[in-house]
């Protein structure tokens, strides 16, 4: 038995009592996860301290060497378990976007519970 709206679709995003699925699209959840101004402006600082570390890493300083360091610390601690990865490069990217990811999730959640949004 599946209830349908005059629209000839399921009239709510809630899941439905038969199938326990929604019909929200991956876009809709990762605009809801992502789409909070603290999160995006985390984001941003992120990639911008990235793009940082890879241009000073690229020069001739000998203060560069630390560099990475920075983007890891402002995404960790979910870069610091994306580290322990064997490889170079890659895993020092992969470390810090997965880690960034994590961390607007939560900043976005947060905020949006304090502001008294919907949090699902």
């Amino acid at each position: 038995m599946t209830i349908i709206s005059s629209a000839g679709g399921n009239a709510s995003e809630e899941p439905t009592p038969m199938t326990g699925r929604s019909d929200r699209t991956l876009l809709a959840r990762l605009r809801h996860l992502y789409g909070d101004v603290f999160a995006l402006v985390y984001l941003g600082v992120c990639a911008a301290l990235t793009v940082w570390a890879i241009v000073v890493s690229a020069g001739d300083n000998e203060d560069a060497s630390f560099a990475g360091v920075i983007p890891v610390l402002a995404t960790a601690p979910g870069s610091l378990v994306g580290l322990a990865l064997p490889g170079g490069i890659p895993t020092f990217a992969f470390a810090v976007v997965m880690g960034a990811l994590i961390n607007a999730g939560v900043i976005g959640w947060c905020s949006r519970r304090l502001r008294g949004g919907p949090a699902h």
